[in-house]
């Protein structure tokens, strides 16, 4: 099976579909859309939309889903068996306001403002 996913670094939606990936020891290419332009492209252009985070399974595109709904694709097409493993991150959320906060201050932290 060949899985391309298209997400950003740090996002609930996205963190919830690398969860999945690991759950079930998938080998994927994680597709960074926010540091790489052309990705983001490539997203937008197999996905006919610009929302994140996109799975795309043997040519198969699944567009802004969660790792919830990833999952269930996965099951009802009978491409994974259903297992015991508790992912290693929420499957169906956003990122909280304590990790949007802690975003922000990185963000601050390691791009200065300037003003002339």
């Amino acid at each position: 099976m060949k899985i391309k996913a298209y997400l950003k670094p740090h996002c609930g939606w996205s963190m919830g579909v690398r969860a999945i990936m690991e759950k079930y020891s998938l080998v994927y290419e994680d597709l960074d859309i926010i540091n790489n332009q052309n990705l983001y492209a490539e997203m937008v252009e197999k996905s006919s939309q610009s929302l994140s985070p996109c799975v795309e399974v043997d040519g198969i595109m699944l567009a802004d889903v969660s790792g919830e709904e990833v999952e269930n694709y996965l099951l009802s097409n009978n491409l994974v068996k259903e297992n015991s493993i508790d992912p290693s991150a929420p499957t169906n959320s956003a990122c909280s306001d304590e990790e949007h906060e802690r975003q922000a201050k990185e963000n601050q932290e390691s791009s200065p403002v300037r003003f002339f």
